[in-house]
């Protein structure tokens, strides 16, 4: 079963915790480059981030069938990856918390998966 889009758009606002201006200053740095599976050079991870951003600042009434799908597919990867659990030591700099951050979610803020 779908979702809805009432649910999802619920959940992306709950679970994508990060700013457009957050995620692009995220994504200019070599932390964010090190993390995820590459085929050509840019992880999986890193491309969501470049389509969040843009999907963030597209107003909800204008967003595409495409991008509604996008945003399903990151509310799914934040949950799983949040249900993995973080590390125990040095949460701050894992390659967990990089990789949900490339997908615009940072577990250390207040809203976060991460309560260790």
């Amino acid at each position: 079963m779908s979702k809805s889009r009432d649910q999802i758009w619920e959940e992306w606002g709950e679970l994508v915790n990060m700013s457009p201006g957050e995620l692009e200053d995220w994504l200019d740095t070599d932390e964010s480059k090190s993390v995820g599976d590459s085929d050509d050079g840019e992880s999986t991870g890193h491309k969501s981030g470049r389509r969040i951003v843009e999907i963030k600042r597209t107003d909800k009434g204008d967003l595409s069938d495409d991008q509604w799908d996008w945003m399903g597919k990151v509310v799914g990867y934040v949950k799983r990856h949040c249900s993995q659990g973080g590390p125990k030591d040095d949460v701050e700099t894992s390659r967990w918390r990089y990789s949900l951050m490339n997908w615009g979610h940072d577990p250390l803020k207040d809203d976060g998966c991460y309560d260790g």
